[in-house]
């Protein structure tokens, strides 16, 4: 498995100085199409994208908090909470963050334990997060997504759009999102509903992957895992060559053709053949678990 996940630096983050407790309610004019940063190092960050040219930071800061980063440089808004570098002993170093930016702009958000929650953002996303859930909405922009402890949910409004989402340990789930997905987790299951695809590729090391999508015309479709089962439920039509194999589990498909034993001494199956005109590609494979799949 190729795995992409990688751990948060913090470098020129970490300032020392005093703390004392703060709410916040601050605004800047902003680009309508620009590009927003954020850093918290504990807490939450909720981003809700508006029909302003402003970015609105709204919410509070923990007493052991140094203060808040809010400036603009060109087009580009830049948001970054500031702890002590000697942290050790201080209790509360958290701040919640309620943001409003302009729905077309950029997002680029970290968190260290932090929970990012995004709505109405139509912009490219790049989120990562350290011990923090990331829930947000897919539009026409690409999004590349990335938890070392906590789960990943995104919904889509139909619209094509390029997504990347890892996880080390969190579950991702999926709604109707359509056109090239990558998800991969180590140790979670993925849930894909409601979406129509080119290419769909889907792993992960202990975890069930459930599909109920659309493969289109000529799309790819690749699924894998080593401990876990996977259910596949195609919506419409089908034209693919299929090739699923399992270890230790078994094949159910409703297609017709049945599968075959890999070896007369192993538990092993497999199974290939075409459906439709076989313009598409379905790989599926598990080595631990059972394989369904049907439309």
């Amino acid at each position: 498995m190729n795995k992409r996940i990688w751990m948060l630096t913090l470098p020129g983050l970490l300032l020392a100085t005093g703390a004392t407790a703060e709410d916040i309610d601050q605004r800047l004019t902003a680009d309508p199409d620009g590009e927003v940063t954020v850093f918290n190092m504990a807490g939450s960050v909720e981003i809700e994208g508006w029909s302003r040219n402003a970015v609105e930071v709204t919410g509070s800061l923990g007493d052991d908090v140094e203060e808040l980063v809010f400036e603009r440089d060109g087009d580009e808004v830049n948001i970054r909470v500031k702890v002590p570098k000697r942290s050790s002993g201080r209790k509360d170093l958290s701040a919640d963050l309620a943001i409003k930016v302009p729905k077309k702009s950029s997002l680029e958000v970290a968190t260290v334990s932090a929970d990012i929650d995004i709505s109405g953002v139509r912009g490219e996303q790049e989120l990562q997060a350290v011990s923090g859930d990331i829930e947000t909405e897919a539009y026409k922009e690409s999004i590349e997504i990335e938890s070392v402890s906590g789960d990943i949910g995104v919904t889509g409004d139909g619209s094509d759009v390029d997504a990347e989402l890892a996880s080390v340990s969190g579950d991702i789930s999926i709604g109707k999102l359509t056109g090239a997905v990558e998800a991969e987790t180590v140790s979670g299951d993925l849930a894909v509903v409601d979406g129509s695809f080119d290419r769909i590729e889907m792993e992960t090391v202990n975890g069930d992957i459930t599909l109920r999508a659309e493969l289109r015309r000529g799309g790819r479709l690749s699924a894998e895992t080593v401990n876990g089962g996977i259910d596949i439920g195609f919506e419409g039509d089908v034209s693919a060559d299929f090739d699923v194999e399992t270890f230790n589990g078994k094949i159910d498909n409703c297609f017709g053709p049945k599968p075959e034993r890999t070896s007369r001494y192993a538990p092993g199956w497999e199974l290939s053949f075409t459906e439709g005109g076989g313009n598409g590609r379905v790989s599926l494979a598990t080595l631990n678990g059972g394989v369904r799949f049907c439309k």
